[in-house]
């Protein structure tokens, strides 16, 4: 949302001839971005860490029937 208010921000300011409200706009547009690019990247990242831990367990968890097995 901040992108498009920024992008719109950076117009308003470029038809006026405000500068500095074309400036403001781009600094939003662009934090926009930032922002959208950090979520998708928080996103992967929990992604990972629950395979990586359904992984673990399916392996901690075969690694007690094996246990089992030979004991028994």
């Amino acid at each position: 949302m901040k992108q498009v208010t920024g992008r719109i921000k950076q117009v308003a300011g470029s038809l006026s001839g405000n500068k500095r409200l074309e400036r403001d706009g781009r600094s939003d547009r662009r934090a926009g971005e930032v922002g959208g690019r950090l979520s998708r990247a928080k996103g992967g990242a929990n992604k990972m860490i629950e395979k990586v831990a359904t992984a673990v367990k399916g392996a901690v968890a075969n690694g007690r029937n094996v246990r089992r097995r030979k004991q028994g």
